[in-house]
């Protein structure tokens, strides 16, 4: 250090602002600075550091303290004038301390019948100290055990705290005092002597029924009962419901009454009260039986009139009534002179006797007779006028009722939208007449009513003329009686499969082929159709013999010359037929189906934009060129190029009507390697107003159905390797 030179203090300080010193208060002015630090937050002479947090922490105490309140048990002595009994009465209070602010709040609590005026006798505010030192207020530090405060002139006598409050003063450091005790109030020891000689020397019996009510109140124990009645000739005995209400021991019996039972349905059996053991009981005088018993009287009858409680009991009547220690399964109580069994009792009555009383064994009494069998109805054979199931109703009851039909059924399966819910197949007629065999019918299952109906195809030279040939309805199965009492069985959709042979109104038909949609239904309700059930088909494979298994797969492999693993479907047809396998002909389409091979169909670029706009013309989208704005947005390069993923999020921001595989059909057309779509030729070729395309036709539909049967190919290595997992 030269000569001349002094350490500069500032060096290092960031902090150079003055405290704030005056405030308002209500609109008054006034100072508010004699415990503020000086410039840059140093304390001037004679200050003292405020509380902290962790040891110097910058949080603020209003955050630091929030919610800590200092709890002090303190008394003051208030002097009494002009009362004999009482020179000066000590008052007991609770002084509270709230860290966050410094202000302090003095309760005091309230006693019955103290004719004193308590509660908040101080409301919280900070408190300054006595003068001289009223220029400053009470903080932390001033409070502690064994130490008198004054509060507004007022003299408090601190003489315990809580262990929050003991922890956080010694924690500032403070040597805490020990607690010290109230000193007793003469007034108050005075009252509670007299309350004392108040007090009878033989208490007035107390008979509390409330926390049983309390406890148990809603609770109710149910027993199923019966009673044999002497006085009923038929000797079936009486089913009675016992209710046992636990939150005031009493008892209620209920009578079950059945339909056509011949009696009164009287509202209960026995109304609720407590049932004594030893019923019927002796009529007994009045005032006899009484919750408690007076050994004499004297005196006037009044107010002034006296008595003497019998606390020996010496006159009291014992009647004994059932309690739920009482009543167990097997056993016989006396309803007033009615035997009663407990035959069984529900869940909650168990788990109580379980938890209370440690039963388990709940063997219910049987004291039911075995149910008489039943007589079968006799039905009267069919007349033939309407349909059985209406004959059939007319003789369950008087009054006529049409037969109920299945409408959930008839709901789930009838026509919804494109979806017809009609099986159709095409049959042929089993006949020796060759021009029979020519004709080619069609032949409708409709899965919302089972009904059938037969339509012919009209074939040119045949000299048969078509239409309808079976009108819609229900079709019998063939060899049944006419006439008689039970429904006769009808045909239904599980007899209905490739290769069946149906009896329709005494001509018998061969189905030989379906429409896709019967297929791909049977297939996708396998469980109601086992012939177009893959597993169960691959299972009846299995159970042949392993050679047999060997022999088919050495046909196949050479129906494969190239060796290729695939195969038309007609040698895999004739394979499987020439193995005697037993197959029916659609269990061996199920399997051609199944191990077909999967060839991607192609589309047409032209007919994907075709379907597009007729979609967009049909919801009227004419938002071309706000979405030619969004991609010239998004395009921040103006390359023409947008990434698919951005594209698709713009179409789903205009709501474009177009489905999510059409959609991503057309983007795979107009993207590039890198997955970036070509926006101006995509919205120039779906914009259906300036670049129409022709109207989409039915024949281009057709196009994307599946192939037929006999153009499927069927890869028979994974079939061979199936057959012999």
């Amino acid at each position: 250090m030269l000569p001349g030179y002094s350490p500069n203090k500032n060096l290092g300080k960031d902090k150079f602002h003055k405290s704030q010193h005056f405030d308002y208060s209500h609109g008054v002015p006034f100072l508010v600075g004699y415990e503020k630090p000086g410039i840059g937050g140093e304390l001037l002479l004679g200050q003292k550091p405020k509380l902290s947090v962790g040891g110097g922490s910058s949080v603020p105490s209003w955050l630091a303290f929030d919610k800590q309140v200092l709890c002090f048990d303190a008394h003051f002595q208030e002097p009494v004038c002009q009362k004999r009994e009482e020179t000066y009465r000590v008052r007991k209070c609770k002084i509270y301390f709230f860290l966050e602010d410094e202000t302090i709040q003095v309760v005091e609590p309230e006693i019955r019948n103290s004719g004193i005026a308590q509660g908040t006798l101080i409301r919280r505010q900070r408190i300054p100290l006595p003068p001289p030192d009223d220029d400053q207020f009470y903080t932390s530090e001033h409070f502690n055990l064994n130490k008198e405060v004054v509060l507004f002139s007022r003299t408090f006598t601190i003489t315990n705290c809580d262990p929050f409050t003991f922890s956080f003063l010694r924690k500032l450091g403070l040597r805490v005092n020990a607690p010290v005790s109230t000193p007793e109030d003469p007034y108050s020891t005075l009252r509670k002597e007299m309350e004392e000689s108040m007090k009878p020397l033989r208490p007035y019996e107390r008979m509390d029924t409330l926390k049983q009510f309390l406890d148990h109140d809603r609770k109710v124990l149910r027993f199923f009962c019966c009673w044999n009645d002497p006085e009923c000739a038929s000797g079936v005995p009486r089913e009675l419901v016992l209710h046992y209400f636990l939150s005031d021991d009493t008892i209620e019996i209920r009578e079950v009454f059945y339909r056509n039972s011949g009696r009164d349905a009287v509202p209960k059996f026995l109304n609720r009260s407590k049932l004594p053991k030893h019923a019927p009981l002796p009529k007994r005088q009045p005032g006899e039986m009484t919750d408690r018993t007076v050994l004499n009287v004297f005196g006037p009858m009044g107010n002034k009139g006296r008595y003497l409680l019998d606390n020996l009991k010496t006159g009291i009547v014992n009647e004994e009534y059932y309690k739920d220690s009482d009543l167990t399964l097997g056993a016989v109580i006396n309803v007033w002179g009615r035997k009663v069994v407990l035959c069984d009792c529900d869940n909650f009555t168990k788990e109580f006797y379980r938890s209370k009383y440690g039963i388990e064994d709940f063997t219910p009494v049987d004291f039911k007779a075995s149910p008489a069998p039943k007589v079968p109805r006799e039905v009267p054979p069919y007349n033939g006028f309407g349909s059985e199931e209406d004959s059939l109703c007319s003789c369950k009851g008087l009054v006529l009722k049409a037969p109920k039909k299945d409408f959930k059924k008839m709901m789930e399966k009838d026509r919804q939208g494109l979806v017809s819910n009609v099986l159709r197949f095409i049959g042929k007629m089993v006949s020796d007449n060759p021009v029979d065999l020519e004709r080619i019918f069609i032949i409708s299952y409709y899965l919302a009513d089972n009904t059938i109906s037969v339509y012919e195809r009209t074939k040119r030279n045949l000299g048969v003329m078509g239409g309808k040939f079976l009108e819609r309805g229900r079709v019998k199965k063939p060899g049944q009686e006419l006439f008689k009492s039970e429904l006769s069985e009808y045909i239904k959709v599980q007899d209905f499969y490739l290769g069946a042979r149906l009896c329709l109104n005494a001509q018998e038909f061969e189905l030989v082929d379906a429409d896709e949609f019967t297929i791909k239904y049977m297939e996708e309700n396998a469980e109601e159709f086992p012939m177009a059930d893959i597993g169960i088909v691959i299972s009846k494979l299995k159970s042949l013999s392993e050679d047999k298994q060997k022999e088919i797969k050495q046909v196949l492999a050479m129906s494969d010359p190239e060796n290729t693993g695939v195969i038309p479907y007609e040698p895999f047809r004739k394979v499987l037929e020439g193995a005697e396998c037993q197959l029916s002909e659609h269990e061996i389409v199920t399997l051609g189906r199944s191990y077909s091979v999967r060839e991607q169909m192609e589309l047409d670029l032209g007919l994907l934009l075709s379907m597009a706009q007729e979609r967009l013309k049909k919801s009227h989208f004419e938002s071309f060129p706000d979405m030619t704005k969004a991609f010239l947005y998004e395009d921040r390069d103006r390359t023409g190029l947008l990434a698919t993923s951005g594209a698709r999020t713009i179409c789903k921001a205009f709501k474009i009507p177009l489905p999510d595989n059409l959609l991503s059909e057309i983007f795979k057309r107009f993207e590039n390697e890198a997955e970036e779509l070509d926006y101006n030729g995509f919205l120039s070729r779906i914009n259906w107003r300036q670049n129409p395309l022709p109207p989409l036709l039915p024949d281009d539909v057709m196009k994307s159905k599946p192939r037929p049967l006999s153009q499927l190919k069927v890869c028979y290595s994974t079939f061979a390797q199936e057959l012999s997992n």
